[in-house]
């Protein structure tokens, strides 16, 4: 789990002459999750979905939700990660139904999520 934003150089390489290189060298994205602003964001979108799991709700279950689910994932889709449309509270065993908890991909269930979620719609304030 990516735990700081910053830009991050994921292996280096030194050149012949000792100096490193960037050539082939991989540039990820990592999303601050322990940062004041996150945690204020976190609480937020909770209180917006009042503690409940909402994807849960969607298959009429009550779970208490803990938990802030990137809908578009930080990692791929940076220009959404404080966008309230992207984000949804669930418990942690619905995060663990939507992404691989070992590799961060989302899983099955987290990709249709996705798919069903338009970029810049709040889909809190579609009619119920």
């Amino acid at each position: 789990m990516v735990i700081k934003e910053s830009y991050a150089l994921r292996e280096k390489r030194l050149s012949s002459d000792g100096r490193f290189s960037l050539e082939n060298t991989e540039v990820i994205n990592m999303f601050d999750y322990s940062g004041t602003k996150w945690k204020a964001k976190r609480l937020h979108v909770l209180r917006l979905d009042g503690y409940k799991d909402r994807v849960a709700s969607m298959y009429g279950r009550t779970l208490e939700a803990t938990i802030v689910h990137h809908i578009y994932p930080a990692e791929e889709y940076p220009e959404y990660s404080w966008c309230d449309w992207n984000l949804i509270s669930v418990s942690m065993a619905t995060h663990n139904k939507l992404e691989n908890r070992t590799t961060g991909e989302l899983t099955k269930i987290g990709r249709e999520l996705m798919e069903r979620t338009i970029p810049g719609v709040d889909w809190r304030k579609r009619k119920k």
